[in-house]
This record gives C-alpha cells, sequence and structure tokens, in this order.
C-alpha cells in the first residue's frame, strides 16, 4: 500500500510558490482640458496591485496629448488612485507647455510617449 501510495504521489506535479501577474487591461482614458495648459486625465483599468502602472498610464496618456497640443513638455501635479470593485480608477493633472516647466516632475513627452508605445500602454 505505501508502495502505490509513493508511486501515486511520484506523478504529481509540484508547483511554484511563483504568482504570475494577469496583464492590466485598459479601460480608457478622458481628457479635459481645465484652463490654458492644465489638463485633468481620467483613467481606468482592471487588474490587480495597478496603483503604480494606473500612475504610468495617465502619464503616458499626458505625454501623448502634450505632443498632440504641439508642446514638448508636461509637469505633473497630482494624482489620485482608488480601487473600487476590481476596477483602478486615476485622476491625474498635468500642466502642459512648450519649454522645460519649472518643477521636479516634469517629463519630456516624446521619450514618455515612445517608452509608452515601446510598452504597449495606450495613450490618448
Amino acid at each position: 500500500m505505501v508502495l502505490a501510495l509513493a508511486a501515486g504521489l511520484a506523478g504529481c506535479d509540484t508547483q511554484t510558490d511563483e504568482v504570475s501577474r494577469d496583464a492590466p487591461i485598459y479601460r480608457g482614458i478622458d481628457t479635459r482640458l481645465l484652463d490654458g495648459d492644465l489638463v485633468n486625465f481620467h483613467v481606468a483599468m482592471v487588474g490587480e496591485d495597478l496603483a503604480d502602472d494606473v500612475d504610468q498610464y495617465a502619464e503616458c496618456a499626458a505625454a501623448q496629448y502634450t505632443l498632440i497640443r504641439g508642446y514638448g513638455f508636461a509637469r505633473h501635479v497630482r494624482t489620485n488612485v482608488v480601487e473600487e470593485g476590481g476596477i483602478w480608477r486615476g485622476d491625474a493633472v498635468y500642466t502642459i507647455s512648450p519649454a522645460l516647466p519649472r518643477g521636479l516632475k516634469t517629463i519630456d513627452a516624446e521619450v514618455v510617449a515612445a517608452h509608452c508605445a515601446e510598452n504597449g500602454i495606450p495613450m490618448v
């Protein structure tokens, strides 16, 4: 009986502790011009542990929007991220400008948009 049990267990696959993370599902971008160079981006995603991904999704939207408007740079003002019912939502505000703006959280729109395209992150 012990031999039969051992033979039965020998055919079992052992599972690793590694958990694969499903790719996020991008649910869209809503862009609103607030005032002149101040732009609000609302993004939504589905997946697990996406707080950083939501922030990057909004940054990709800001980069592409900046280029569409004929500018080269943006400055991050704020991003609020919430998760509700499995849907992650980001509410981000950026300023856009033709020259590098003051501040610590500036982005070069061409560089960021290229990075987003290479990584399959949707943009505006």
